[in-house]
């Protein structure tokens, strides 16, 4: 018996070994979400794993390229989806996973503030227009007294949201409200055009019910959009609004010079992926230079 405890123990010491970047805890939030990490089959046993959250359009699509890469460095790289904004950053701060990969640092900033979390930025990787899509109107011209329009609730998003609404005449905002713009700051508004605030992921879903959407951009992704074919108005390249809104590596304060993330972002910024960003999305993401 004193024989076999011992194998036990040492057979326990040696799994324990084989951690890399990731956390070797799991996670109950992920319980609602499509976890897409890499089998072990086929992997080295002395791989190292970064353990990655995101949104899945276009985030794990671009993470699923990465992999291929990092694997010729010696990395395992695991990705989980979430369908929501919050966990993501929950299980970064909670060390249960390296780093994500589904926000702009404005609302990474928002987060910490609001969450009392210590998440900072390792590194940009791209941005994505924000648009204004069809409802049950297919033109801007088109609007009248009383339309709706559905928007993302959150608070950056929502302010970038009502910017281009401005920046199309439709509402007005009071000077200085820049990126902090609510529907209070609304000053003119011709049409009495009702703002409908949702949270992001559920936007696209009511475009029956509403006679414009404003999406962001993976969620435009999701929902079949393309930004270059669809959007009746979308951000320019050269827009403060894309600038601000790239979209990050986030990690939890402290692991920024973690060489597993640092291998990451490197990849996620090298030639490769940025070829594969500008010829799968046709203009919906670009690479941050």
């Amino acid at each position: 018996m004193r024989k076999l405890l011992s194998v036990l123990l040492a057979g326990a010491l040696v799994l324990g070994t084989l951690t890399g970047c990731g956390s070797s805890s799991d996670t109950d939030a992920t319980k609602n979400s499509t976890n897409t990490e890499s089998s072990s089959t086929g992997e080295s046993s002395d791989s190292k794993v970064i353990k990655v959250a995101a949104s899945a359009t276009p985030h794990g699509e671009i993470l699923e390229q990465a992999k291929k890469i990092l694997k010729d460095k010696g990395y395992d790289l695991q990705v989980t989806i979430f369908d929501d904004y919050v966990q993501p950053n929950q299980v970064v701060e909670s060390d249960e996973f390296d780093a994500n990969y589904f926000q702009h640092e404005p609302y990474l900033d928002s987060f910490n503030e609001e969450k009392g979390t210590h998440l900072v930025n390792a590194g940009g990787i791209h941005y994505e227009p924000f648009g204004i899509y069809p409802g049950t109107k297919k033109d801007l011209k088109d609007i009248a007294d009383g339309d709706s329009i559905a928007v993302p609730n959150d608070t950056t998003n929502e302010a970038r949201a009502l910017l281009l609404l401005q920046d199309n005449g439709i509402i007005t905002l009071k000077e200085g409200a820049g990126l902090n713009a609510t529907v209070n700051d609304i000053i003119e508004n011709p049409h009495n055009v009702k703002i409908v605030e949702l949270e992001a992921a559920q936007v696209a879903r009511v475009v029956d019910e509403t006679a414009f959407v404003v999406l962001n951009g993976n969620y435009a992704l999701q929902a079949g959009y393309k930004v270059s074919k669809d959007a009746l108005a979308y951000e320019t390249s050269d827009s403060e609004a894309a600038k601000t809104y790239v979209n990050i590596i986030a990690v939890k304060e402290g692991n920024e010079e973690n060489e597993g993330v640092k291998a990451l972002v490197e990849v996620l910024k090298s030639d490769d992926i940025k070829n594969y960003i500008n010829e799968t999305y046709d203009g919906a993401v670009i690479p941050f230079e």
